[in-house]
């Protein structure tokens, strides 16, 4: 089986306007589909390097001369492209989702569809994984995480059915945890909630928010003018996130104007949302939800 099929691969990479001999970042390596096409578009002077913290997609690095794979989380882009004496760049390119290699592993307790123990770490090496998450976090914090994360309004319910059943025995699979729940979501619609619990339970493991944001703020300092952001997001949170720090270099709130009324913002956007093709989403399932935003540095 395929270790990730690239998402919007033609579209994210032309949005980078690749110069033959820039510098660009891959933050989100994976099966290091982007990665390849990006190097098809450098000549011999250009350099890629690229980042990923799953010790698995270590196994599918490039052997190019013009390429570097850092294991590490994006979150640290800055300290480490200095490492290697890089402090800006003309490119950067994320694609945020969760590969298909990470479902698609059992064990690694990512997906609704297997029984596994309960664990979702991206990095292997953390040491907060999704049983911690399910048998130590206070009834308010799930009622929280549910709420922020997956946006159930019935939050407080899922919350208390996990506390009180975790009094019993700790609730160590995703077996366990599917037939507690089931239950006591909307019929028809129990798998679709089932994927949301898990999302939120997912970017809690691996502060995927606060990573992005840490990630984000370091974009405006390490791209040159004229360069690119090419960020492809797969659920609202994400989304919501990269399109107001486009927009105004911000998270919440709204940037201060000066005497004129002027804002000063780090990027402008190129061109509008765009979406995978019918045809994409046919070929790839997990593609349906991206939605890529391009920015250029001012």
């Amino acid at each position: 089986m395929q270790y990730h099929n690239p998402v919007l691969l033609k579209e994210s990479v032309d949005g980078l306007n690749i110069k033959e001999d820039g510098v660009y970042v891959d933050v989100t390596f994976g099966g290091g589909g982007h990665s390849r096409e990006i190097l098809n578009r450098l000549g011999s002077k250009g350099k890629l390097f690229a980042f990923d913290q799953d010790k698995d997609a270590l196994e599918n690095k490039i052997e190019d001369l013009r390429f570097i794979l850092i294991h590490e989380n994006f979150r640290f882009i800055k300290r480490f492209l200095r490492f290697y004496g890089i402090k800006k760049v003309d490119g950067i390119l994320g694609d945020f989702g969760v590969s298909s290699h990470q479902f698609n592993e059992a064990e690694r307790g990512f997906s609704t569809r297997f029984d596994a123990r309960l664990d979702m770490r991206m990095n292997q090496g953390s040491s907060l994984s999704a049983f911690d998450v399910i048998n130590e976090y206070t009834e308010e914090q799930l009622k929280m995480l549910f709420y922020d994360y997956a946006d159930l309004k019935n939050a407080p319910k899922l919350a208390n059915l996990i506390v009180e059943a975790r009094k019993e025995k700790a609730i160590e699979s995703s077996e366990q945890l599917n037939d507690l729940l089931k239950p006591h979501l909307f019929k028809g619609k129990e798998n679709k909630i089932l994927a949301q619990i898990y999302q939120a339970i997912r970017i809690e493991v691996n502060q995927e928010i606060e990573a992005l944001k840490e990630f984000l703020k370091q974009t405006e300092e390490l791209v040159v003018k004229n360069g690119r952001i090419s960020l492809i997001s797969y659920h609202s949170l994400e989304d919501r996130l990269v399109k107001r720090y486009i927009r105004s270099g911000l998270f919440e709130g709204e940037p201060e104007k000066d005497f004129y009324g002027n804002i000063s913002v780090p990027f402008k956007k190129v061109g509008g949302l765009i979406v995978p093709s019918a045809e994409e989403i046919k070929e790839n399932n997990r593609a349906r939800s991206a939605k890529l935003r391009v920015a250029k540095k001012l």
